[in-house]
């Protein structure tokens, strides 16, 4: 099936996300950013294709919000494991960029923790919280 997502789904940590779904229900294939959003080529037996476009609905990263989700069938392709690939750039561009975001407790304990490597860092982020909007350029 490709699978196209759109909505929220870049910068918050949504192709990692896709990545540990996939190869928990054992589908094969690989994600994409693209201009409009995220791009998915997932390969296995049907039944598990329709449950995994399911899971893609619920449960998304906190800081995501899918907008639009299609999945059409494909060719099937030989290919044995499920892969992050580089993104692609498409000639229209859709993409919505998500607002700077409050650092998250789990980066505060981190900055608040004397023991932990990254402590008073005052940049400190991940995929659930930190700067987006403010840092694109393109």
């Amino acid at each position: 099936m490709r699978i196209h997502i759109r909505g929220v789904v870049q910068g918050v940590g949504f192709r990692p996300w896709v990545y540990r779904l996939a190869t928990e229900q054992g589908v094969t294939g690989r994600v994409s950013n693209d201009t409009a959003g995220v791009t998915i080529d997932a390969f296995g037996p049907a039944d598990t294709l329709h449950e995994f476009v399911g899971r893609l609905s619920n449960g998304a990263p906190p800081a995501a919000d899918i907008r639009g989700l299609q999945a059409d069938a494909i060719p099937a392709e030989p290919v044995d494991v499920f892969s992050i690939v580089d993104s692609v750039e498409v000639a229209q561009r859709e993409i919505a960029i998500p607002p700077d975001l409050a650092t998250c407790p789990d980066c505060l304990a981190e900055v608040a923790d004397p023991a932990n490597r990254r402590y008073r860092y005052p940049f400190t982020n991940c995929t659930n919280c930190g700067p987006r909007f403010t840092i694109a350029r393109d």
